[in-house]
């Protein structure tokens, strides 16, 4: 692949009857549109399971696909539901925005339901091969899921029994036995995910554009990976985390980051020739065709708040596994099309593993109008092996950004990108991306469609309101289409090797 374009839409963000997006027929219709537009590249957003705030870096699993995406009617299609059940829930009033209270309480409702009607479908022997294929992930996640319903959802830290907290083997079994039906069902419910997703993704790999898949860097604290699989992480007997994760003060926040996930334990799974990151990595690249590792920084240095911390203020660095790591990872799984999200504070170091590993880096042309000619964020600063972006999920959007930003960078913005009084600023930024030496050119939907900051899907260490933009399917027009390809032929973005 050469020269390519794509566009960053969440599924989440995708229209549906059902309050959210899902896997099914608007994501084929998105698809048609990205063909229709010249597009290559599909980016999303990480799509594990949700836990509270509804952020897609905080899930409940690392391997595990997050059940809102099931497109219920083709449950419909399979009779395991009845449309005339789906009406009767409250889905939100809303069609631009997620309510995900009410997606909460109705969307596990259905699936339950559909979940009874499945026990005597045709696919049963289908689901028995799925769990004895995944059994290395999906015991663990089901339990989990099943013993946090019955505790009321609270964090398995909080866990009321200290033996299953702790996983004995005897605790293990009594919650095994307790809730077999619970635990066949969150199976289930992820035989329906991969079942759906391996459909979805042929689709859109058949009209030759490849989905770029987002793996958060940390796992949430509360999951079934850091209840499973203690050992890997950076916590003191009790569990408990010593340090957690986040970053330090920067153009998104003066306290910093905290995000209150757990840390490796760097020295232990380099032991173990990181063999639960190289099974993990080896589970994205199944699922994408390109898969983005989120703060690549920390592979180098990461940071390291004390917990319990209010705020990310008075972390300190620590050395990661560096370029061994990416070596190991090359001898187990070979040249796997990877992304490095090297944003934030970049010391040489960081630099330097970025350019050992191969990996194409990100570039943001949101932060190249503040620092003068020299910002490593301008297009004539780029090299060819790297992904170019007007912004990215946690930026405001170009016209957002417009009403916000100081004046003098603006005014950059407009010299730098030959910008008139007359002309659509967002859609000029966007020619820049397009005209860049960058391999991948990857737009906000939000920016192609010209939206404010109403549409901006994430505001960092905020908690609440993020994540809930939904596009307007009839905004997905054949003229918006055409204005894209004529960009991708002049631009030459669409070679093949």
């Amino acid at each position: 692949m050469a020269r390519v374009a794509g566009i960053l839409m969440p599924i989440t963000s995708l229209s549906s009857p059902y309050g959210i997006g899902t896997i099914g027929k608007e994501a084929r219709k998105f698809a048609d549109f990205l063909k229709a537009s010249g597009q290559k590249v599909w980016q999303i957003l990480p799509v594990g399971p949700t836990s509270y705030g509804d952020s897609p870096y905080q899930s409940f699993s690392t391997y595990a696909g997050n059940p809102y995406m099931i497109d219920l009617d083709t449950l419909v299609s399979k009779k395991l539901l009845k449309k005339s059940q789906l009406s009767k829930y409250d889905w939100g009033c809303d069609d631009g925005y997620i309510d995900y209270e009410k997606i909460y309480n109705s969307r596990f409702e259905v699936l339950q339901i559909a979940y009874e009607n499945f026990k005597n479908n045709e696919e049963q022997k289908a689901f028995n091969s799925f769990k004895r294929k995944n059994a290395s992930w999906i015991k663990d996640y089901a339990l989990y899921m099943a013993v946090k319903k019955g505790f009321d959802m609270q964090a398995w830290t909080q866990w009321p029994d200290e033996d299953i907290k702790l996983r004995k083997e005897a605790a293990i079994k009594k919650y095994e036995r307790k809730y077999k039906s619970e635990i066949d069902f969150w199976k289930w419910v992820q035989f329906e995910f991969y079942t759906q997703w391996a459909d979805f993704r042929a689709y859109v790999n058949s009209l030759g554009i490849e989905i770029l898949g987002d793996m958060p860097i940390y796992v949430a604290m509360d999951s079934a990976d850091t209840w499973a699989n203690p050992e890997v992480f950076w916590l003191d007997e009790n569990r408990e985390p010593v340090c957690v994760a986040g970053c330090p003060p920067d153009y998104f926040s003066e306290t910093g980051q905290l995000w209150g996930n757990p840390l490796y334990d760097w020295e232990y799974l380099k032991s173990t020739g990181y063999e639960w990151w190289v099974k993990r990595v080896a589970a994205a690249s199944q699922l994408f065709d390109i898969t983005r590792i989120d703060h690549f920084r920390a592979f180098d240095t990461y940071y390291a708040i004390p917990y319990p911390a209010e705020n990310a203020i008075n972390g300190e660095w620590k050395i990661g596994p560096g370029i061994d790591f990416f070596n190991k990872l090359r001898e187990a799984l070979g040249d796997i099309p990877i992304v490095a999200e090297d944003l934030g504070e970049l010391f040489d170091s960081v630099k330097q593993l970025l350019k050992d590993s191969g990996y194409p880096g990100m570039k943001v042309l949101q932060f190249g109008f503040g620092d003068g000619w020299d910002n490593d964020f301008l297009p004539h600063r780029y090299t060819e092996n790297c992904v170019v972006y007007t912004g990215t999920h946690d930026n405001d959007t170009v016209n957002g950004w417009l009403q916000t930003a100081p004046q003098e960078e603006i005014d950059f913005a407009k010299q730098y990108c030959n910008i008139s009084d007359s002309d659509d600023f967002c859609w000029k930024l966007i020619e820049t991306c397009y005209a860049s030496v960058a391999k991948f050119c990857i737009v906000q939907m939000q920016d192609i469609l010209g939206l404010g900051s109403e549409a901006r899907i994430n505001i960092p260490s905020t908690l609440g309101g993020n994540w809930t933009w939904r596009v307007d399917a009839s905004m997905l027009t054949k003229d918006l289409a055409n204005k894209l390809n004529e960009l991708v032929q002049r631009y030459s973005r669409m070679e093949e090797n």
